[in-house]
């Protein structure tokens, strides 16, 4: 075959390579296949929050400069968020080389000696240089399925990483509210402790002067066992708490941290948008819909491998010898081109099987991303509903405590003068502690379930990443949609 036939083959072949490929379903596509006729809503059902859209930045809504520097530490130190990082650079290069496949292969072959004494060692003998070109045309789009896969894991798997980034970030501050509670929690247990002391002296003083007895005297001193008792596991729980959120920090768990002196009061009401604009946000959910896409284009990758393939070389060398004689009419330099052609036509079933896995892939991809929609929507009624309720416990619990302190201050000085009996105290100081800390439970809960709402929205802690589209380097033009599992 002349120079000139290879040439139009070439160019005939590299027609044929760029025939398109089937493009993804679009993302609405998508939901309506993976939903199988649930409905998205237009509004949430668990409550009627205000109007507009999700914000952003909503850490700083809590305005707490050492919840922000505790969250920037994690998101620089902690672990696995370290290692989730490290899945984006994997991804990366995988894309880089599914689009390098589609390239030309250069190779440049060199070979030279210096031939010494009379041994039979011809490595020597021979001496030039080959420079060779080979590149398969993508005839079926097997490569570009290839890397369009590449590219939307690489998508999913930065999509997943900020999805990682934010839930630290949630994680950071439910841990600094609960280790702040816990504090204040131990603080309200001392103090029930120091009140039982002063009724265990005032119960001997009684004793003293003839007006008390034995028994009230035994009652008080037990019951500030149990108090001690109680402050003892109080103690355990905010060290706990404190060295689960250095654990996120990146830090040694040695209990160091100090806490806020204080939980930060409730930020306003914020606005949620509608379900629909929390599935176009939520990283999660983004990374499960370029997982669909990936699979859709491994599927197409399998189809395609059942098919011939065709890879053209190309080569042109310079050789010399002072030891072997050439032929005569060999060309110095010389070239040459050729082609091979590689058609499967048995493996055993292996190729088809392989479109079944990809195939059942697909379906898995489908099925996970509609687990993932129905479970964000489900966080977002969660906390919405939540934080209802809690609104409403805040407002009771408040009274009930201001109740409890009330009635304790009576039956404090009925017992002094000797109208009430050391038993009403104690229970009384039991309900303010219990109501006290209920109302910390409340306080903390609430801060917690909005952080929950924030993350479940979507909305970014700080100014929002840029999650990569499904392309890394242009998007593909948008075809119509189809479905995803195919027959």
């Amino acid at each position: 075959m002349s120079v000139r036939h290879i040439s139009l083959a070439a160019a005939i072949l590299a027609v044929l390579a760029g025939c398109a490929v089937t493009a993804p379903p679009a993302p609405e596509q998508i939901r309506k296949d993976a939903l199988q006729g649930a409905e998205i809503r237009t509004s949430w059902s668990a409550d009627a929050p205000q109007a507009g859209a999700v914000s952003d930045n909503w850490l700083a809504s809590f305005n707490d400069p050492q919840l922000n520097a505790l969250v920037d530490e994690a998101l620089q130190r902690n672990p696995d968020l370290r290692a989730t990082a490290a899945r984006v650079e994997q991804s990366a290069a995988y894309a880089q080389i599914a689009r390098a496949a589609l390239l030309p292969a250069i190779n440049l072959l060199g070979t030279g000696g210096l031939k010494v004494g009379g041994g039979s060692d011809l490595t020597s003998a021979l001496q030039g240089v080959m420079l060779g070109v080979s590149w398969e045309p993508d005839l079926w789009g097997r490569l570009r399925y290839g890397r369009n896969a590449a590219d939307a894991s690489y998508a999913s798997a930065q999509a997943d990483y900020e999805f990682a980034r934010q839930s630290m970030a949630a994680q950071v501050a439910r841990s600094w509210f609960l280790a702040t509670e816990a504090m204040l929690q131990l603080a309200a247990t001392e103090s029930m402790a120091q009140s039982s002391r002063e009724l265990l002296r005032l119960a001997e003083d009684r004793e003293k002067v003839g007006i008390g007895s034995q028994k009230d005297v035994v009652l008080a001193r037990a019951n500030l066992g149990l108090i001690e008792d109680g402050v003892r596991q109080a103690r355990l729980a905010h060290e706990q708490s404190i060295r689960s959120l250095e654990t996120l920090l990146g830090r040694y768990p040695a209990a160091e941290l100090r806490t806020a002196p204080e939980l930060p009061p409730m930020p306003a009401p914020i606005p949620v948008g509608m379900p629909l604009d929390m599935l176009e946000r939520r990283p999660d959910v983004i990374a499960a819909e370029r997982r669909v896409a990936a699979a859709f284009n491994r599927a197409g990758e399998a189809r395609a491998a059942q098919l011939p393939r065709i890879r053209l070389n190309a080569s042109v060398s310079a050789l010399d010898s002072e030891v072997l004689e050439l032929q005569d009419d060999f060309e110095n330099p010389s070239g040459g081109a050729g082609a091979t052609l590689v058609a499967p036509l048995y493996q055993g079933g292996a190729l088809r099987a392989q479109v079944s896995v990809r195939t059942a892939e697909q379906k898995e991809a489908l099925a996970r991303y509609a687990s993932q929609v129905l479970r964000g929507i489900n966080e977002v009624e969660n906390a919405l509903a939540a934080s209802r309720m809690l609104s409403e416990r805040m407002q009771l619990l408040d009274q009930v405590v201001k109740d409890q302190k009330k009635t304790l201050e009576y039956d404090q000085a009925a017992y002094r003068i000797g109208r009430q009996d050391l038993r009403s105290v104690q229970q009384q100081q039991q309900q303010v502690q219990s109501a006290r800390i209920a109302l910390l439970r409340v306080q903390s809960e609430q801060l917690i379930q909005r952080v929950n709402l924030h993350l479940a929205l979507g909305g970014s802690f700080a100014e929002p990443m840029t999650v990569a589209a499904a392309r890394v380097t242009a998007p593909a033009p948008v075809r119509p949609a189809r479905r995803i599992v195919e027959p």
